[in-house]
């Protein structure tokens, strides 16, 4: 009896067919299959009822599932007590960044969190700040760098970063540039160029416009802020961005927005959690933002 045979039955189990378990550890349908056949011919029974559209748990199967179960949870366990006393962490991160923000203090944590604990694998990946935010809700994403309008989402721990006015954008001789500060109402005679709907900025901006009755006109969007600013620089309308977004680019000038109180918010998202490996990348991103 093998402890991946004990993997392969619980797998079966849990998805109530092969081919699902099969994705699930990562070897060929027949492979599982294989292996189970094997450990029900060592153990003289059968464990899993092939007969209907579902595979499962025959009467020896479901009891012997139960015990295979106590095995790799002891089995992991003792891994856990060995790595506990070498200081080793080992397991699975997924981290989510919102898309086209490039934040290279996060980029250094990784690579720092990589190079202490190469027994964890990381998979990054992008999103808009909602869709992040769910994830790391429901749990399907440990860690995720998202955009906020005022304060980071309740009911999850947070790192902010940064916070920080939405203003607008303009090309040199724009009738707005030497206006320096403008209200929601004097945009409306001018096209818009906004980030997607789902990030932190828009929705800042989105939110000031429905509290004031502001109708802009959002004639193009981008998913990144530089590409927004591009456009806008080029004559094609007037950017909304953050602050050091329009800052940032010489040729933009920025205009104030006095009637868009909420900063837009960039901060690091979590659920509580016991996990070693996360919590060690937290120690990694505190030092790298700091």
């Amino acid at each position: 009896m093998e402890l991946r045979q004990l993997e392969y039955l619980i797998a079966v189990a849990e998805e109530a067919n092969f081919t699902r378990a099969a994705a699930r550890v990562h070897i060929s349908q027949s492979g599982v299959s294989a292996q189970i056949r094997q450990l029900e011919n060592e153990l003289g029974a059968t464990l899993i009822d092939r007969s209907g559209r579902h595979s499962t748990l025959t009467p020896a199967g479901a009891a012997a599932v139960e015990h295979a179960r106590a095995a790799l949870g002891a089995v992991g366990a003792v891994r856990q007590a060995v790595d506990d006393v070498n200081g080793l962490v080992r397991g699975h991160l997924r981290v989510g960044m919102v898309t086209a923000c490039t934040v290279v203090p996060l980029f250094d944590a990784l690579a720092a969190f990589h190079l202490a604990h190469p027994g964890v694998e990381v998979a990054l990946f992008e999103d808009n700040s909602d869709q992040l935010i769910d994830s790391v809700r429901s749990g399907a994403t440990d860690l995720a760098l998202i955009g906020a309008a005022g304060a980071p989402p309740e009911g999850l721990q947070a790192i902010p970063l940064v916070s920080e006015p939405v203003v607008a954008g303009v090309s040199a001789g724009h009738p707005l540039a030497s206006r320096g500060h403008v209200m929601l109402d004097d945009l409306e005679p001018f096209p818009l160029v906004c980030l997607p709907q789902g990030t932190g900025v828009r929705t800042v901006f989105d939110e000031a416009c429905v509290a004031v009755g502001a109708r802009p006109d959002i004639a193009l969007q981008a998913s990144a802020p530089a590409a927004v600013a591009d456009l806008a620089s080029r004559g094609l309308g007037v950017a909304i961005l953050s602050a050091s977004m329009v800052t940032n680019d010489d040729r933009l000038e920025p205009v104030a927005l006095d009637d868009v109180p909420v900063p837009a918010v960039l901060a690091l998202v979590w659920k509580a959690t016991e996990s070693r490996a996360l919590q060690q990348l937290l120690v990694e991103c505190r030092q790298a933002f700091t």
